[in-house]
């Protein structure tokens, strides 16, 4: 097989990684890729968003099957124009995808299909999202219902913090076309899990359970990030739990979706709250999660080409899906200011250092090449992510890992994976 990967993350080095290790996969390519990416395939100079320049140069590659790592090209419409041009597309329509795409149109795709959610109401223009936030209880919680890059949720605190979060939505749009609707919802309060699912439009085959850290801060404090870490599998959706949680959380979607001519193929991504009153799905996105892919990764024994392919045939029951036993946990290490303004160009020393660590493998995301030196070149810069054989082993590793590389104002979360450590004692 040849495959066209779109992205330039620490998930998409994660995926072609691993798609490296199958026998099956001829040639990879990346677009636009990494320098971690570029050690396993060849990277091409076109960016995730440019719908028809990734269609040519799939054609022109000859490639036979194209993954694409985030959301973005998915909801532009990557997929529907893959297919009109007859290459298969791990992953789901625009009409699917407006899952991740749009926050009302998921919360309004929940009720109908009976999943539970927090209560919510959607709001056009910021007045009457002001008059209702004056009342609603607190903490209530704020939604731009487009794509904001995972920054597009505010948990308001306070009448002020909520008012605050709407001028920013609606009037000053910091997230664009994104926060032309919003929407306020009450506020769920548990623990959060992740619960990821292979799907060929009928078949639902569940990922193990992973368990990502949004906030920046240590003990979840701060504003939200794209993800500081994440372990796999999570105590909190036990194996026990996960076919139970994928009946009520993820396949009434796929059926839904069927049922009105859409099937989804690829992955789905469900994030659910464990609160006193049960499980509640907080969002769908439509794909794999970043960081959650990287410790998922590495935990994957089957061949993941023949999965996605299986996945586009409507094959996925007669394709293994095994897992390591082991656990796989990943700690980000982001440049100073995430998630706000952060400087680029840093030079990163001690990569091939923390790679010789046992069980250790580094992905590349927010990097650049300059010369022969890899630099900063996003907010999210690398992803240690360690495999052991308990939590507290592959803490230990990662964490010995990240301690080998430096770059200017390094952040890292020191408490990845305390919550697991916590509940398994």
């Amino acid at each position: 097989m040849r495959i066209l990967l779109v992205g330039s993350g620490g998930r998409e080095h994660a995926l072609v990684w691993k798609l490296g290790q199958s026998p099956i996969v001829e040639k990879l390519f990346i677009a636009p890729g990494n320098p971690g990416t570029a050690l396993v395939g060849e990277n091409l100079p076109i960016t995730d968003d440019d719908i028809p320049g990734l269609v040519r140069a799939a054609k022109e590659h000859k490639v036979d099957l194209v993954v694409p790592g985030p959301e973005l090209p998915l909801v532009l419409g990557l997929k529907d124009a893959l297919v009109n041009a007859g290459i298969a597309c791990f992953g789901p329509s625009a009409f699917c995808a407006r899952l991740e795409g749009s926050k009302v149109f998921a919360k309004n795709m929940m009720r109908k299909a009976g999943i539970p959610t927090a209560d919510f109401q959607v709001f056009e223009e910021a007045y009457a999202a002001r008059e209702y936030a004056k009342k609603h209880p607190l903490p209530m919680v704020i939604k731009a219902d487009g794509l904001a890059a995972g920054k597009g949720v505010i948990i308001a605190k306070t009448r002020e913090e909520a008012m605050n979060a709407i001028d920013a939505i609606m009037v000053q749009r910091v997230f664009d076309a994104a926060g032309e609707r919003l929407i306020i919802e009450e506020a769920l309060v548990g623990e959060e899990a992740s619960l990821l699912a292979f799907c060929d439009g009928k078949t639902v085959v569940p990922l193990p359970s992973a368990q990502d850290h949004k906030p920046v801060g240590e003990n979840d404090t701060g504003p939200n990030t794209g993800g500081m870490g994440a372990y796999s599998p999570a105590p909190i959706l036990s194996e026990g739990l996960l076919a139970e949680m994928t009946e009520r959380t993820i396949t009434p979607m796929i059926r839904l979706l069927a049922e009105k001519g859409q099937p989804y193929q690829g992955v789905i991504y469900a994030g659910l709250m464990f609160t006193a009153n049960g499980p509640y799905v907080l969002e769908y996105n439509v794909r794999f999660g970043d960081p959650e892919c990287q410790p998922l990764m590495v935990r994957l024994e089957s061949d993941l080409a023949e999965i996605m392919s299986a996945c586009c045939t409507k094959r996925l029951t007669h394709v293994p899906v095994k897992w390591s036993r082991k656990t796989g946990l990943c700690v980000v290490l982001a440049a100073p200011g995430y998630p706000g303004s952060y400087p680029k160009g840093m030079a990163i020393s001690g990569l091939d250092q923390a790679a010789a660590v046992p069980g250790v493998t580094v992905f590349q995301a927010g990097t650049a090449q300059s010369g022969d030196q890899i630099v900063t070149s996003g907010g999210r810069v690398l992803g240690v992510t360690a495999l052991a054989p308990d939590l507290t082993s592959a803490r230990s590793a990662a964490y010995q890992a990240a301690d080998l590389i430096d770059f200017d104002g390094k952040y890292l979360r020191r408490d990845i994976g305390a919550k697991g450590i916590s509940r398994t004692g």
